[in-house]
């Protein structure tokens, strides 16, 4: 079986070498290509930098492409055709595929999506199942369709949540279940029972691409659902809040863990405490700061070693 892997973020990084290893057995299943995001300036010195995908598959002689765009590219499509994929692997490729490249393959075009579908659908399954407090969350082998994550389930590999789960965290645990999903759907796709669920659209949920502004904390919100926010949102895109000093707007990047209290009925955004431990109001009780911050400009510091040199009274008014 010609099996073609499209991928970019690190969370494909495990089933990659998977196939990889896969292929190398030389068990009558052959990864020909390997498709990624093309490289980019990183840093600082703004370096033009390889995905970790395109540097691995290279290392072992897989064949790269990295396209800007598949849609309208007419080359781009030529020459993806050329590989004859029987079977093309979909996961955090970060572009939506034409009809074209769907049914080029002659078996199936699937997708490892990091939810359990059809709860989640979107760009960040991972932090919308922390922040809206589900007890478990996982990895879906699902039909790649036009419709976004819309396509029949085939398999599912499933993790709980953790109390003190962060989006890194979580990350990283569903990055492991792809391969455990390899393992189990290439002797379905052999045989040709890989015929999928449809997905229950009444329990569809979607979730957005994040960017840094998603991160600025509400804190009219409750302090149950900021603390899972907070975690959710670690490390990207991190959560902040602001306040005013001297005229000047301070900005406060905020790292778990953080614990939840009863509130004293203080205006949301007020530090109720800020000696020996940094306690802000919500909307429905408080919110106990115990992990570390970050002032713009500045290093990352323990709250309490941050609240020994900053000018942050009780009473001040956050965000």
């Amino acid at each position: 079986m010609r099996i073609l892997f499209m991928a970019a973020g690190e969370i494909a990084l495990p089933t990659l070498r998977w196939l990889i290893g896969h292929h190398e057995k030389r068990n009558g299943d052959e990864l020909v290509g390997v498709y990624t995001q093309p490289d980019k300036p990183i840093g600082r010195k703004q370096l033009l930098t390889a995905p970790e995908v395109k540097r691995i598959s290279l290392e072992h002689g897989i064949p790269v492409r990295q396209p800007e765009t598949l849609k309208g590219n007419e080359s781009a499509l030529a020459e993806y055709e050329t590989f004859r994929p029987d079977l093309t692997i979909v996961m955090a490729y970060g572009q939506i595929l034409p009809r074209r490249v769907i049914s080029a393959s002659s078996l199936a075009c699937v997708n490892l999506h990091a939810s359990l579908l059809p709860r989640h659908r979107g760009a960040s399954p991972i932090q919308a199942a922390i922040r809206e407090g589900d007890g478990e969350s996982g990895i879906t082998l699902m039909h790649v369709i036009p419709k976004l994550d819309a396509g029949d389930m085939i398999l599912k590999e499933t993790v709980k949540i953790e109390a003190n789960e962060t989006g890194e965290s979580l990350h990283d645990r569903i990055a492991e279940l792809g391969p455990r999903l390899m393992e189990r759907s290439l002797p379905l796709f052999h045989s040709g029972r890989f015929t999928g669920e449809p997905q229950d659209e009444h329990l569809v949920t979607h979730c957005g691409k994040l960017g840094r502004e998603d991160g600025a904390l509400d804190w009219s919100m409750d302090a149950a659902y900021l603390e899972r926010f907070i975690r959710a949102y670690e490390p990207w895109p991190g959560t902040t809040t602001t306040w005013c000093q001297g005229g000047e707007t301070r900005k406060l990047k905020i790292h778990p863990p953080t614990a939840v209290l009863p509130g004293n009925g203080s205006t949301p955004g007020t530090v109720i405490e800020s000696a020996a431990r940094l306690v802000v109001s919500c909307g429905s009780g408080a919110l106990v700061l115990n992990g570390e911050v970050q002032l713009e400009g500045r290093r990352r510091l323990p709250v309490a070693d941050f609240l020994r040199g900053a000018d942050l009274p009780a009473g001040t008014i956050l965000g």
